[in-house]
Formats: structure tokens, C-alpha cells, sequence
């Protein structure tokens, strides 16, 4: 099942991404505001959201789908600067760590948010993935977002009790501008978005705001209410009809279409 998965997503990728195959834009992950630890076999691993994580916490198969752009993964594991940022195409921040993650959380400052802010600016693509509230470090998060006309809410949407209640997660993307291929996907547990110029609402669920866009200057933001693109919900776990697998290809293709060449 896995394989011919692969085989649809890579056929489907492969058209994506026309056009984009010979960028070798630098796709850059931040490990600084999310830099969860964990212990294996008495030794201190980082683990959660990493390019090169297969296990269900990771993005291993959200960074292959870029790759099959033609894009280059790479990761950022200090805070932004005009400099570390040079030569990135787009720039990711997930899951910015609370107490409860990180003994030392590095919260984003308002230093921190200008920098991006002017890097945007300048023709950045940034992507911004929360969680719900008790999961996401939301105030220093809204420092960044507030930049763009977002705020990441205090709430809980989309709750799923379990496995036995998948359609709770439930969101129709087909006819999308964000979704070329994915007509259906999964996203649970996560918070709303409110949106004010320049930022509006991208994808929407009962008038409930759960990706929101931006144009600053010549760059682009893409904000999203879940990290929702890591491997448990990409790599075929989900029931028939659930396309998370395409939408990562399709918002990999989407992102890297707004890089200025």
C-alpha cells in the first residue's frame, strides 16, 4: 500500500513541480525555537520535526517532497539573523517550544521578528506552524505573526477524541488555490487564525480560520494552525480518502512557486 502510494505521490509531484526542478532552493527549518530533547538508550537525542526524522514525529517525508521540486533541506539551529538567513528561500518555524518542552524555551523576541519581518520583506517565504494553545508556545509566536496582519488564537479546534473519530479532523480542500492535487485532508487538534490586512484567510472550516496567507512586500507568509505535515499523518496511516500525502506535495510546490528567482 505504501509503495503505490509513493509511486501516485511522485507521479503527482513530478507535475507539481514543472518548472521548479532545476531552482535548488534552500528550504531552511528552524531548530532553535523547537528544539524538544528526548532520551534513547541513556543518551539526549533532539527529536520532533526534523528534516531527517522518520519516525512519526518527523518530516522526513515533507522534505522529500521538496526535494522532488529540486529543492535543498537545511536547517537553522541558532536564532535568525540578516546573515543565516542569506541564501534561504523559505523559512520554517514549528511548534515554538513552552516550559513544558524545553527547561530553556528560546521564545522569539521581538528582535528576533523584525529580522524575519525585513527578510520576508525583502522576498522570503516564511511558513508558520502552530498547534493548539496547551501545545504551542502562542504569545512570543505572536510577536512574528502579528508582524503579517495573524494571530495565532488560544483555542482548541478540530478536536478528535481517537482514532474512531477521524471525520472530526475532516477538511475539504478540493477547488483550493493551495491544493492542486488533495481533495480531503486531516488536521486535528489545532487553533484558529485571525487574519487583518495585509493577511487573509486561505483555508477555512465553519468560518473558522486554519491557514492564513500574507503578501509583505515581495515575500510571502503562509501561516498554519497545526504541524500537521509530519510523517504519522503523510505516510498512509490515515484512512482511505484522507490525501495528506498530495497536500504535502502540494504546499511544497505552492511555497516554492512564490520564491523570487
Amino acid at each position: 500500500m505504501r509503495y503505490r502510494l509513493f509511486v501516485k505521490g511522485l507521479v503527482g509531484v513530478l507535475v507539481l513541480c514543472q518548472g521548479y526542478k532545476a531552482t535548488a532552493q534552500v528550504v531552511r527549518l528552524d531548530y532553535y525555537f523547537n528544539r524538544e530533547v528526548h532520551t534513547v538508550s541513556g543518551e539526549t537525542k533532539r527529536f520532533h520535526y526534523l528534516w531527517d526524522e522518520k519516525e512519526n514525529t518527523g518530516y522526513s517525508i515533507w522534505g522529500d517532497a521538496f526535494k522532488r521540486c529540486g529543492a535543498t533541506l537545511d536547517s537553522l539551529p541558532a536564532a535568525p539573523t540578516a546573515d543565516n538567513l542569506k541564501g534561504t528561500a523559505i523559512y520554517i518555524i514549528v511548534d515554538p517550544d513552552t516550559k513544558k518542552e524545553s527547561p530553556k524555551p528560546n521564545y522569539i523576541t521581538e528582535q528576533d521578528a523584525g529580522v524575519v519581518a525585513q527578510w520576508v520583506k525583502a522576498g522570503g517565504v516564511l511558513v508558520m506552524l502552530a498547534n493548539d494553545s496547551a501545545n504551542v508556545e502562542l504569545p512570543h509566536f505572536n510577536i512574528l505573526a502579528n508582524k503579517f496582519g495573524m494571530n495565532f488564537n488560544n483555542d482548541l479546534q478540530n478536536h478528535v477524541i481517537d482514532d474512531s473519530h477521524f471525520e472530526d479532523g475532516a477538511i475539504i480542500t478540493a477547488g483550493n488555490p493551495l491544493f492542486k492535487t488533495a481533495q480531503k485532508i486531516f488536521m486535528k487538534d489545532v487553533c484558529s487564525i485571525t487574519t487583518n490586512a495585509p493577511a487573509k484567510p486561505a483555508l477555512v472550516k465553519n468560518g473558522i480560520t486554519l491557514i492564513a496567507q500574507a503578501k509583505f512586500g515581495k515575500g510571502t507568509v503562509l501561516a498554519i494552525a497545526d504541524p500537521w505535515l509530519y510523517n504519522e499523518y503523510t505516510n498512509g496511516r490515515l484512512p482511505a480518502g484522507y490525501e495528506n500525502d498530495k497536500a504535502a506535495n502540494d504546499i511544497s510546490a505552492w511555497l516554492l512557486a512564490r520564491v523570487k528567482k
